[in-house]
Parts: C-alpha cells; structure tokens; sequence
C-alpha cells in the first residue's frame, strides 16, 4: 500500500519493535470498511502513541501493537496502512 503519508512518517509494519511512535495518518481508503471499523474501535487514530511489540511466527504476521493500555494484534496489510512518526526517547 502506498498510504500519502507525512514526510517523516514511516508505515507502522516497518516500525522497529520496541519503539514508540505517533500516528501521524492513516490512509482508510486503503482498508476494507471492516477492516476500517476494527482498527478505529482499537483506538487507531491520528495523534495516537502506539508501540509495535511482537511479530508472529509465520511470516511476521500479526504485529502485536501496543495502543494506549491496550495490546492488540492487526495484520501487517493492514499495519502498512497507517503511517507512524517515532518519538524521540
């Protein structure tokens, strides 16, 4: 997916784990409305910190992802979707 992301952002698929970063967009016509519906009820949204925190074993999907107290799991497709600028430690 080729999300129109801010400059300094980065996809959160390619987040290195362990890092804190910032939503800085994310690009819901890329998603399915489902899709779209599940990663907003998560907290998925501008301004938001997440942290990317595990990869599973096959493929490196799901990407367990850290949104506010919050630990979900999303698919990499759907990770690739949103764009993430890392903060600063």
């Amino acid at each position: 997916m080729n999300a129109p992301f801010h400059p300094d952002a980065i996809r959160l698929d390619r987040l290195p784990l362990g890092t804190r970063a910032r939503v800085a967009s994310v690009d819901w016509a890329a998603l399915e409305q489902g899709e779209a519906n599940r990663l907003r009820q998560f907290g998925f949204d501008e301004g938001v910190t997440v942290e990317a925190l595990h990869l599973g074993p096959f493929g490196r999907d799901p990407i367990a992802v850290r949104v506010g107290r919050m630990t979900v799991a999303i698919r990499r497709k759907h990770a690739g979707a949103i764009g993430v600028t890392p903060l600063q430690k």
